[in-house]
């Protein structure tokens, strides 16, 4: 029981010097937008394509999973969920 209380201490105590050395510098600001812009992006891309899912017979979902994979790898990230779900589903 006091094993967990120490991990999630440790847990949120190593989360408030993250975000305090994070927001120490100015250029943080700017890699917060970027990431935001990224996740925003990926939501409209997939939000594009399974709005014209109906003609395509195309849909992928629209989860933490999937958005994570197009802002990390952008366009071919998408592609490739697309691959994906062709070939293995």
């Amino acid at each position: 029981m006091i094993k967990q209380y120490i991990l999630w201490g440790v847990l949120i105590g190593s989360g408030v010097l993250l975000l305090f050395t994070l927001f120490r510098q100015k250029s943080a600001f700017q890699w917060i937008g970027y990431f935001c812009l990224q996740v925003a992006f990926a939501a409209f891309l997939l939000y594009i394509l399974n709005l014209f899912g109906p003609y395509t017979r195309l849909e992928v979902p629209l989860n933490a999973a999937t958005v994570g994979t197009v802002s990390v790898l952008g366009v071919p990230g998408l592609l490739m969920l697309i691959a994906l779900k062709l070939w293995v589903i």
